[in-house]
C-alpha cells in the first residue's frame, strides 16, 4: 500500500509520519506539502502515486480538493486531525500517529 502523508510545509508533521510508518513492510510511504514555500509540494504525479493519502488538517484535504479533485478520484482520503503543535519526531507526535494511523490502515499497532 502507497501512503502520503500531507501538512502544510513538509518539515515535521508529514515528513515524521513517513518515516515513522516506513519501516512497515506492507507500506510505500511518502510526504508532501500544501504551502508554496514547503520543502517538497504535492504534485499530482504524487497524488496519483498514492493508494491513500491522510492529512494532518481539514484545510490541507480542502486544498488538495480544490487543486487536484481529478487525481483524487479512487483515492481514500482521510483527515488526522492532528495540529501543527509538534517538532519533528517529538514523542507525542509519534504516540498520536501510533493511535490514529493504523486503523486507517488496517495495520497492527505498535508493541
Amino acid at each position: 500500500m502507497r501512503v502520503l502523508f500531507v501538512c502544510s510545509e513538509n518539515r515535521l508533521r508529514s515528513p515524521t509520519a513517513e518515516k515513522v510508518f516506513s519501516g512497515y513492510a506492507e507500506l510505500e510511504t511518502r510526504s508532501a506539502g500544501t504551502n508554496a514555500n514547503c520543502d517538497n509540494a504535492v504534485s499530482r504525479e504524487s497524488l496519483e502515486w498514492a493508494d491513500t493519502v491522510l492529512v494532518m488538517e481539514k484545510s490541507h484535504r480542502n486544498k488538495l480538493t480544490k487543486r487536484f479533485r481529478q487525481s483524487l478520484r479512487n483515492k481514500k482520503l482521510v483527515v488526522l486531525g492532528i495540529p501543527d503543535e509538534f517538532d519533528y519526531m517529538d514523542p507525542l507526535l509519534i504516540d498520536m500517529l501510533f493511535r490514529k494511523v493504523p486503523p486507517l490502515l488496517g495495520l497492527r499497532s505498535r508493541d
